[in-house]
């Protein structure tokens, strides 16, 4: 094999470099301005890839060698890296020490989150194609990326029906109607639902739909003499106690994906294709990451100064929990993330909260382990999207050596991109406090922390957890049928619910004949969702509309 056939574009070359890193800079600081005041943050890898497109069609020799597809990949990576990193790790850490009102260890949260964060990225970069994550797997926004990606450089009608899924997405998106549509049409969960896995997607609308009607339900119930329901799902712990019982039996399955020989007959992923992270390879990258995650939370326990109020014995419990949390935390995430495109970080990541509450850790220790959790899950989604973007455009792991290289070269660009969001954290996080714009979620952090534990909390998260349990073992590891319906339940959308089945249905009868041309479409509404997303929370935060 010649050196040509396996060498990819580096993301360190000059060009790619600086350009990535512009744009990167530009992504992380609007990120924070939207997370802040909208509380969500925009899918970022198809405005990366956007912008790469429309770079390399700029009539200047100097911006020609961005029509290649792999230096948009690594354009649209970084940027990616950079706007998820700055608001959903980093400004959302600072905050909860902002909102639980104590500025002290500003600086030690933002390094903790930091270390978090890079670590979740040299995670999914070493079981990325393993049997527990396979390039095969759905990675329904990585898909969208890529046919853009791909539409926009061949043309044709693969564009024409790309372009009209991108229309038809940010038309949907833009048509709100309040009450009934207060977020217009749930686009994005239409287009995810024709890429991803059926039983995964109906799994996750049923939980949205129990979330989001349970009010109407639980009245329902009562009139027919059946008492005791609470009223509004999300102001318990319900769904929290169902996440944990699928949580746990995930971890089981996941751990004898791991653990078991490779035979043939065992294969949990598409029988042609063959993971280039094996067995081995896997497990070793567990117990290296979970070591980097105790050694990273014992910094900073030293660096924040926090073992100073902990005895040795309660310092080597909160330094144990915060490796366990911060290990199992990403894995959940990046599970929910592969098989639906969502990753529900804060959710999960509330979960290790509260039970570190039953542990007497003091309040400010447990602000940090917030915060350093938190951090470990995004850009691992996020990076699984891009990842799965790269393995199409470079061929879907025909050429072995070339695709290894082109990963690399992405998680070069993933750690810079890290590294520069958590720069421009440092840059604008007073400004922030001085507005009073912290991530919602930051707040709700300190909010469960200095409300301290409870024996009903953990008696509704040990009940809840059964049936969560029950479900995951039911759907197995492939369909990860409990989490996704734990994710359901944790989140306020059900209108999201009643598009998943609408869109699995015209799957079903569709699939057969226009499989192709459904993904495209599918492709086109999740990139429509997001543009649109992003330009309207761009003003909707600076007060444009």
């Amino acid at each position: 094999m010649s050196e040509k056939s396996y060498q990819h574009v580096k993301a360190i070359e000059k060009e790619t470099f600086i350009v990535s890193l512009c744009v990167t800079f530009f992504a992380a600081v609007i990120c924070m301005q939207i997370i802040a005041r909208i509380g969500i943050t925009p899918n970022t890898s198809i405005i990366g890839a956007l912008i790469a497109m429309s770079i390399a069609r700029i009539p200047s020799a100097a911006l020609s060698k961005f029509r290649n597809l792999d230096r948009q990949n690594l354009v649209q990576t970084m940027t990616s890296a950079g706007g998820f990193a700055a608001a959903n790790c980093g400004l959302l850490a600072v905050g909860i020490l902002y909102a639980f009102g104590d500025l002290k260890l500003l600086v030690p949260m933002l390094l903790g989150s930091t270390i978090a964060t890079l670590l979740g990225i040299y995670f999914v970069y070493k079981v990325y194609d393993s049997e527990l994550f396979p390039a095969v797997g759905s990675w329904p926004p990585g898909v969208a990326t890529a046919a853009a990606l791909i539409a926009g450089d061949e043309g044709g009608a693969k564009a024409r029906t790309l372009f009209h899924g991108i229309l038809l997405g940010a038309l949907g998106t833009a048509l709100r109607i309040k009450p009934i549509l207060p977020s217009g049409l749930p686009m994005a969960g239409v287009g995810i639902a024709f890429i991803a896995n059926p039983s995964a997607m109906m799994a996750l609308g049923v939980g949205l739909i129990l979330r989001g009607y349970f009010p109407y339900i639980s009245s329902f119930m009562s009139s027919m003499g059946i008492a005791g329901l609470p009223v509004d799902l999300g102001k318990t712990y319900i769904p929290h106690g169902v996440m944990i019982g699928a949580g746990l039996v995930s971890l089981i399955q996941a751990i004898v994906i791991i653990f078991r020989k490779s035979d043939p007959a065992n294969k949990t992923v598409d029988a042609e294709y063959i993971p280039t992270v094996n067995s081995s390879q896997t497990k070793k990258a567990i117990v290296t990451s979970f070591l980097l995650f105790i050694f990273g939370a014992l910094i900073l326990a030293f660096i924040s100064g926090i073992f100073a109020e902990m005895t040795i014995s309660r310092l080597a419990l909160w330094v144990l929990w915060s490796g366990i949390s911060a290990l199992i935390a990403p894995i959940l995430v990046g599970l929910c993330a592969m098989h639906s495109g969502w990753f529900p970080g804060f959710a999960i990541t509330i979960i290790f909260l509260s039970i570190g509450l039953f542990m007497n850790f003091p309040p400010l220790a447990l602000a940090l382990l917030s915060g350093y959790v938190a951090s470990t899950g995004p850009c691992f989604a996020d990076m699984g999207y891009d990842l799965k973007t790269g393995w199409i455009i470079r061929g879907m792991g025909k050429n072995i050596p070339y695709e290894l290289d082109g990963r690399r070269q992405q998680f070069i660009s993933e750690m810079i991109g890290g590294v520069v969001a958590m720069i421009a954290v440092a840059l604008f996080m007073n400004m922030h406090f001085k507005l009073d714009l912290i991530p919602p979620v930051s707040r709700a952090f300190a909010v469960t922390i200095q409300a301290g534990s409870s024996p009903q909390i953990l008696r509704q998260l040990i009940i809840w957890a059964i049936p969560g349990a029950i479900i995951q073992s039911i759907g197995g590891a492939k369909r990860a049928l409990g989490i996704l319906f734990a994710t359901g339940l944790l989140i306020n959308n059900p209108i999201y619910g009643i598009g998943l089945f609408v869109a699995v249905g015209i799957r079903r009868i569709y699939e057969r004949t226009h499989k192709e041309k459904l993904e495209l479409y599918g492709s086109g509404f999740i990139a429509g969702d997001g543009i649109y997303g992003f330009f309207f929370s761009i003003g909707r935060s600076f007060g444009w509309w």
